[in-house]
């Protein structure tokens, strides 16, 4: 049985993440690359797994999307602003805590 490094907790029984989701500051905002492409810049994520933030980010808004690791952000192709929210609340993430620019 595996016991988590942060908490001493079983894994199975693991709150750390769940903790941590609930102290981000996450912020949500739109940018322009080569060729006019849009993409939504998800960012200030920590204490969370990026590639699973990203994975459920992907499948619940339906697009292609990365981990930048270098800014800590998720990257997703297209302008998601509108239903960024509801796709971050989806993943256990608070709502007051997620501030679109």
């Amino acid at each position: 049985m595996d016991i988590c490094p942060k908490c001493g907790l079983p894994l199975q029984a693991c709150v750390c993440e769940d903790i941590a989701k609930t102290e981000q500051r996450i912020q949500v905002q739109t940018d322009k690359k080569k060729f006019g492409k849009i993409v939504t810049l998800f960012s200030g994520f920590q204490g969370v797994d990026l590639k699973t933030i990203a994975r459920g980010l992907k499948q619940e808004l339906a697009c292609g999307g990365t981990v930048r690791e270098e800014i800590k952000a998720v990257e997703l192709q297209g302008n998601h602003t509108k239903n960024a929210k509801r796709a971050l609340v989806k993943l256990g993430f608070s709502e007051d805590t997620i501030k679109i620019m």
